[in-house]
This record gives C-alpha cells, sequence and structure tokens, in this order.
C-alpha cells in the first residue's frame, strides 16, 4: 500500500471504507453480471438472493461517503455503517448456506429449482420442456479453486462486514474522543 493510500485510511476511515464497500461491491456486482450475461450461468433463486445485499449496502456506502464529506452526523454514519455490517454478515451466511447446499452438507429449500416461465399452449407443452435449462441452487455452476461463485460471495460479504465494522469501530471511537474532550 503506498503511503497516501495508508494516509488516507488512517485520517478518513470512514470514508476510505465507504469508497472500498462501494468499489468491492460494485465489482462483485458487475462480476455476476457477466457470468449471467457475458457467460451465460443463469442464477438460481438463492444466487439472485445474495444480490440483495450489495444492492442495499453500494448506495448506502456511497451516502455514507458522501455524509462524510458534508459532515453528517456522526450517529447517522455509524448507524449506516453497522447496517452495512450487518447485511453483509447476512449475506455471508448466505453464501455458506447456499455453498453447502451445492456440497450436499445439507438439503436446500424445495422450490429452489428454477422457474418454467411461460410453457405457452398445451400442443407446444413438451418442446418448451424439453427447451427449459432449470437451474438448481444445489449444482454449483462453475468453481474455481474449489469454491463456487456462492463461496466467493460469501467471503467478499465476509470482508466487507469487517471493513465496515471497522469503520463503525472508528467512528464510535472516534465520537467517543470528542465526548470525552
Amino acid at each position: 500500500m503506498s503511503a497516501m493510500t495508508t494516509s488516507m485510511i488512517r485520517s478518513r476511515p470512514v470514508a476510505s471504507a465507504a469508497i472500498a464497500i462501494a468499489a468491492v461491491g460494485a465489482a462483485a456486482i458487475l462480476g455476476a453480471w457477466i457470468f449471467q450475461y457475458g457467460l451465460g450461468l443463469q442464477p438460481c433463486p438463492l444466487c439472485l438472493e445474495q444480490r440483495y445485499a450489495y444492492y442495499f449496502a453500494i448506495p448506502l456506502a456511497l451516502m455514507v461517503l458522501v455524509g462524510d464529506q458534508v459532515g453528517a452526523s456522526r450517529k447517522v454514519l455509524f448507524a449506516a455503517l453497522v447496517a452495512i455490517a450487518l447485511g453483509m454478515l447476512w449475506n455471508a451466511g448466505l453464501g455458506v448456506y447456499h455453498s453447502g447446499i451445492e456440497w450436499q452438507w445439507w438439503a436446500g429449500p424445495q422450490e429452489c429449482t428454477g422457474t418454467l416461465g411461460d410453457l405457452g399452449s398445451a400442443g407446444g407443452l413438451l418442446n418448451k420442456l424439453e427447451s427449459f435449462n432449470v437451474v438448481r441452487c444445489d449444482e454449483a455452476a462453475w468453481r474455481f479453486l474449489g469454491l463456487s461463485l456462492a463461496g466467493y460471495n460469501a467471503l467478499i460479504s465476509l470482508a466487507l462486514a469487517c471493513i465496515a465494522a471497522w469503520a463503525a469501530a472508528m467512528e464510535w471511537r472516534g465520537s467517543a474522543d470528542i465526548r470525552g474532550k
């Protein structure tokens, strides 16, 4: 890490954390979209559910960044960072749960077999059923170094939860220092 980066992290931990959360979260969602739309790997219902935390954390992190820049209340910044940490921690747990389903460690939800969509008329039903590619939650569509996308989501979400919790602790400590003076 460069001296300038280290200096910014020490002097502006909330802004640094907000930038990291927004950037890493956006990269994770972009990666998911590339796998889905670019490579044709359709997500299962649990995969789609794991995206919600990013859709929540990215804009909230950007709002924290703006709030830090304009002098928002420390309590508001602290609460937002705690919300991000809890949301990403929940998402990490969901990623572990999904990974366990993929490894057949436990059963997944019954409805996690994909959707059939519009089947059309009864005459073309057999043709439609033959062309469907049902996406199941218990089959990893892709693995790298032994981890599926759900496993990588668990790691990324846990890292973002730690970053948000660290920044919240720094904000809490900073407000405690101000009260003590």
